[in-house]
């Protein structure tokens, strides 16, 4: 593949740095499903109380932060099926946790948005897991978590990209 880039002294080196990057980045790839997978666990110990699950929590973030939407708009966010996220949705209605109003441009289409008590809620379980999430990786200093902030960014961005059909 690189045979007409580099001349033949250095296409070995090229070669053997471009394996050691892909390495790199498949070992930080290892990483992250036992994080998604624990955190997942420890997140739904938490808010299981409030009768929520790890995705209606996702739902309930994405109307925290930008409020009214749409169940098209929530699944887009989160990169899951229109139909599972109107589960939560539905989930989070019988709670009295979100509602749903007219969407004035679209008919089919209504918006969703907290309740008061769904952002009551909301807040009290995210400022929880702030104060638990402080104190991880005291290892760290504040540069490395910004940094592995970027990495990880950048690496979703370009998993993202190589989706089929995206």
């Amino acid at each position: 593949m690189f045979a007409n880039l580099f001349p033949s002294s250095h296409k070995d080196d090229i070669i053997d740095v471009m394996i050691d990057r892909g390495a790199a980045m498949y070992e930080i790839l290892e990483f992250v499903r036992p994080i998604v997978l624990n955190s997942a666990r420890v997140v739904e110990a938490q808010i299981r109380e409030h009768g929520w699950t790890v995705g209606s929590r996702a739902v309930v973030s994405v109307l925290f932060n930008l409020e009214p939407v749409t169940v098209p708009q929530i699944a887009t966010e989160l990169s899951l099926a229109r139909q599972n996220v109107q589960r939560h949705v539905d989930e989070l209605i019988n709670l009295g946790h979100v509602q749903t109003r007219t969407n004035p441009k679209h008919r089919r289409s209504v918006l969703v948005e907290l309740t008061p008590e769904g952002r009551e809620v909301f807040e009290q379980v995210h400022a929880r897991e702030l104060e638990t999430l402080a104190s991880l990786a005291s290892s760290c200093n504040d540069d490395e978590l910004v940094t592995a902030s970027k990495v990880l960014a950048a690496l979703n961005q370009d998993i993202a990209a190589k989706i089929p059909g995206t």
